[in-house]
């Protein structure tokens, strides 16, 4: 799945009442929220009047999802002729707007699918087995190997990207919105179908994406998983058409499927992928970066090393003083822009085991100091070693569980949120898998 898949021309702003946006997404990650609700309904009353792509008649939705398709298809052809003929990469001009997008993006790939939470409680029902199943890949089947947002914890853990910056409020609309959708289910089963139809429509931005990832040397696993899985023939999004097909009443079903176009309106709060690629300033990132690091840095250097004529203390005990320090770096020569930051004094205090500051700066501040010193150097592009390293959980080291002893309620309870990607939460996707009879069967 992936970030607000389909937009129209306008975006409808986000906008937080009561609890902020991340104090709510956290709340939800808690457990149930009660007021979430209400919350919910209001993010729906905001969609109201927001135009929609879909067909007025459910009964072109097959051949609308198919048109979708082909026209991103064209689309991205287009892009890897300008491509193939030396137009620049699109989204991302450095490794560090790279690495900044992955981070900004991770408060919705930290709960990958959750707004289908409520349809495991329905697995008797067949009608509902295309959106358990949807939710099912997303969990990988219990597979830590598969579990979509390990894949994408462990993507950061590998680009030493996990402690990431202080974000945005409106960073966690979307998370809160599936999280809400999810606890909510059964109340707004319409809404979830219409919210699910569009996130699963594959977009033009995922494959760009995942794309300029690879010409950056960082894995775009996660993204060609969701290009492939998402598919309109056979896949999430062939499964979310067919799910509202099942599940619309008989009797109802023009309001039926207007709260399904007020769910699938709910994709457009916030900002689209692409706007929110293009928000990064390289120079205003690198400031942000010194701005956090000088409250913890002033009173750490020796007076012997100056900068026109004032102590690295002095410099960072003034708020607002890091443009001119940047500056003073430049002016003594500590930093030669434009060219091969190894080059650079500065760099070498800061890289490598044995550099004076090691450890001073993650692995995502050294690559936006390393793209900010280079300023367009030709070269092919520097990959920082976040110096961290993982052992990737492996199905024979969980622990294994008695699926008739398992409570479903309880073990529906360990698959919400995010909690599915955690030693618990996979043993109890294996316990439902075959506690329900789920468990999908391969060839023989």
């Amino acid at each position: 799945m992936t970030v607000m898949t389909r937009k129209t021309a306008t975006m409808v702003p986000a906008l937080a009442t009561g609890p902020s946006l991340h104090q709510r997404y956290r709340a939800l990650l808690d457990g149930p929220d009660a007021a979430s609700a209400e919350w919910l309904q209001a993010q729906l009353a905001r969609v109201q009047h927001v135009s929609d792509d879909l067909p007025s008649d459910p009964a072109q939705l097959q051949a609308w999802s198919a048109q979708h398709a082909a026209q991103v298809a064209a689309t991205y052809a287009d892009y890897l002729e300008q491509r193939r003929q030396g137009a620049p990469r699109r989204f991302f001009s450095s490794r560090a707007q790279a690495l900044w997008f992955l981070q900004q993006v991770a408060p919705t790939k930290a709960v990958d699918g959750a707004w289908l939470h409520s349809t495991l409680r329905h697995w008797a029902d067949p009608r509902y087995h295309g959106l358990i199943r949807t939710y099912l890949e997303e969990l990988g089947g219990g597979d830590p190997r598969c579990n979509h947002v390990l894949i994408y914890q462990r993507l950061l853990s590998r680009l030493g990207c996990l402690q990431q910056p202080g974000l945005d409020d409106e960073r966690y609309l979307q998370g809160a919105l599936q999280l809400a959708l999810g606890q909510h289910g059964e109340a707004f089963l319409p809404e979830v179908i219409g919210y699910n139809l569009g996130y699963e429509q594959p977009p033009l931005h995922l494959l760009i994406t995942t794309y300029e990832l690879a010409e950056l040397g960082i894995d775009g696993h996660y993204f060609q998983l969701h290009v492939t899985i998402d598919n309109a023939a056979s896949g999430h999004a062939h499964l979310s058409i067919q799910a509202l097909r099942q599940l619309c009443p008989a009797a109802g079903q023009r309001a039926f499927y207007e709260r399904v176009r007020l769910g699938y309106r709910l994709n457009d709060l916030g900002v689209d992928t692409p706007s929110l690629i293009s928000r990064f300033d390289l120079q205003a990132e690198l400031l942000k970066v010194l701005e956090h690091k000088r409250n913890f840095g002033q009173f750490m250097h020796s007076d012997h090393c100056r900068l026109q004529q004032r102590t690295i203390n002095q410099w960072l005990a003034e708020p607002g003083a890091m443009p001119g320090f940047l500056e003073a770096l430049q002016a003594q020569g500590w930093i030669r822009r434009g060219e091969e930051p190894a080059r650079s004094r500065w760099w070498k205090l800061i890289d490598g085991p044995s550099a004076p500051m090691y450890g001073v700066f993650t692995a995502y501040e050294k690559q936006v100091w390393h793209d900010w010193i280079a300023a367009g150097w030709n070269a092919c592009v520097r990959r920082i070693r976040p110096g961290s390293w993982e052992v990737p959980l492996q199905v024979e080291d969980l622990p294994t569980a008695d699926a008739q002893g398992d409570d479903i309620d309880a073990l529906i309870a360990r698959m919400a949120g995010n909690r599915h990607a955690t030693p618990e939460g996979l043993q109890a996707t294996r316990a439902y898998l075959r506690a329900t009879g789920l468990i999908q069967e391969g060839p023989r």
